[in-house]
């Protein structure tokens, strides 16, 4: 799972609307730079193409392209539930539900927000930090590594 690269500020304005970037908190150059780092980290240990996921949040998205190794599917069960805490229980079971369901041929990555990784790795990534995990079938998941946001 990788949070989106950095974008400054914590949240949504107000009137944020899915699809309309003007509504949103976006990446800044830092975090546009970030992403294609992180990219290039990916290819550098081996891996340069993977099924990429991303929340339909525009930095989310942006982080995800910007990788460049995998066409990026919009999953609605990777969006943020900032400021609405009770869907966490809920939101977080069914993203594990298809988690477990998916047989991914490959590596795969999960562009998300900070809210949806704490709540299903008890992790706490700081942005474009990735953590590894492992989705067992009736086990809890199983983190087994964190990569550094990249300099």
């Amino acid at each position: 799972m990788l949070r989106h690269a950095a974008a400054p500020g914590s949240g949504d304005p107000h009137g944020f609307r899915l699809g309309d970037c003007s509504t949103q908190r976006n990446l800044s150059e830092e975090g546009r730079a970030q992403s294609r780092a992180i990219g290039d980290l990916f290819r550098a240990n081996g891996i340069s193409s993977a099924a990429v996921y991303s929340s339909k949040w525009c930095r989310c998205l942006d982080t995800a392209r910007l990788l460049g190794i995998g066409e990026v599917v919009p999953l609605e069960l990777l969006n943020s539930f900032f400021g609405n805490s009770s869907a966490a229980e809920e939101r977080t079971a069914a993203l594990l539900a298809w988690l477990r369901g998916q047989r991914f041929g490959g590596p795969a990555i999960l562009v998300t927000h900070q809210v949806n990784i704490t709540s299903l790795t008890g992790e706490v990534p700081d942005s474009g930090e990735m953590i590894v995990a492992r989705i067992h079938e009736a086990e809890p998941v199983q983190v087994i590594g964190r990569v550094a946001t990249p300099a």
